[in-house]
């Protein structure tokens, strides 16, 4: 199993964006380009309102596959750091999800870096959503 680090969390509380770019800068002065992608918690999904999502994980799991994709993606494209940061729990809407932080050399490998992390992440950590919306709530199957 890959290592846990504070590179890729699950937690509760907020991320701080710009704290998590200067980080990731202060990697190595070989950085030519970082992208950073945050995911915001939408009012509106699937053609009705939303008034907040539950996110749930599987403990310990959840922190491995992270790690795993992580790995993954520095190997696959030639990151020299990347960070991965999703919260769990009651968020609203206007509220941040998840953050991905590619740095390389050149802003290609950090875009395409940063886009397959977001798409496999969503298919492979066990995280889940709940959407609540004025009529109900529903347990969502797929992310789109």
């Amino acid at each position: 199993m890959a290592p846990i680090s504070d590179k890729t969390r699950v937690q509760r509380e907020p991320f701080d964006a710009a704290a998590e770019l200067e980080r990731i800068k202060a990697a190595s002065l070989r950085i030519g380009g970082v992208v950073l992608f945050v995911g915001v918690v939408r009012d509106f999904s699937q053609g009705h309102g939303v008034t907040k999502i539950l996110f749930e994980h599987f403990p310990g799991m959840a922190e491995a596959k992270l790690a795993e994709l992580r790995d993954a993606a520095i190997e696959r494209f030639g990151l020299i750091d990347l960070v991965i940061v999703h919260r769990v729990g009651e968020l609203a809407p206007g509220d941040d999800i998840v953050l991905i932080a590619a740095a390389a050399e050149h802003r290609a490998a950090a875009f395409t870096g940063c886009s397959w992390c977001i798409d496999e992440l969503k298919k492979a950590v066990p995280i889940w959503k709940k959407e609540h919306a004025p009529d109900g709530a529903v347990w969502l199957e797929t992310h789109p």
